[in-house]
């Protein structure tokens, strides 16, 4: 009973817990159809709740976003945004950091986790998935001998939050894996191994200790003349 119990668990779990976040990104994004006026929500047209036409209504809106700023009036609209912006206090500190990470890591010419790396962390001998960020800039390559980058140390099973590092760049091993296939890594807590590595000398030890060991082989061939 127990193994048919943690068998369904395993087709239940997985399938829950992506429910659950489709669920809360499908609620958030529509919470977009309160920028509509009451009359034009599915609940007055339809009678009904619709879920997803919130979605539907934010993807829209990104894309006609995105095709009205790359022509020479959007841009300058969001240049004469961007000023507003900017002469209030608290609110440009926020939106320019937010707008500086989220160039950094949707531009297609940035390094930002484009590579995933192996470091030792949290002390030598202790070896960690990280992700590489870019380079130290600022005041701090002044103080910084020899060549450095900048890495990310995710924890686990939650990579959103982690460690930043600035690490000599001979210390670091950039891995031949993607950046999708790590955070699988990391969030399975090294459950979910990538495929393209190699056995474990433990693993290849012990098949040699049941697949190919003679007494093994000369047990399972008495046992089969016997049954004969």
């Amino acid at each position: 009973m127990k193994r048919y119990f943690v068998t369904g668990l395993l087709i239940w779990v997985p399938l829950g817990i992506t429910a659950w976040a489709l669920n809360f990104l499908i609620g958030t994004m529509d919470q977009s159809l309160l920028l509509l006026p009451a009359k034009l929500h599915p609940e007055a047209l339809v009678g009904f709740h619709i879920p997803g036409v919130g979605t539907v209504l934010t993807l829209l809106v990104v894309f006609i976003t995105g095709l009205l700023t790359t022509n020479i009036i959007g841009q300058r609209l969001v240049l004469f945004w961007e000023g507003v912006l900017w002469r209030i206090p608290v609110v440009k500190s926020i939106y320019y950091g937010v707008k500086q990470v989220s160039d950094t890591l949707f531009s297609s010419q940035g390094e930002a986790f484009r590579k995933a790396l192996l470091v030792q962390y949290p002390r030598e001998g202790s070896w960690t998935i990280a992700f590489m960020t870019g380079y130290p800039g600022g005041d701090v390559v002044n103080h910084l001998s020899g060549e450095y980058v900048s890495v990310y140390v995710p924890t686990t099973p939650n990579p959103t939050s982690g460690f930043f590092l600035m690490m000599p760049k001979s210390d670091v091993i950039e891995l031949d894996m993607s950046v999708d296939a790590a955070l699988k890594y990391i969030i399975s807590m090294g459950v979910v191994t990538p495929g393209n590595g190699k056995k474990h000398p433990g693993q290849s030890q012990a098949v040699l200790l049941h697949g190919n060991n003679p007494a093994s082989s000369a047990s399972s061939t008495a046992a089969a003349n016997d049954k004969s």
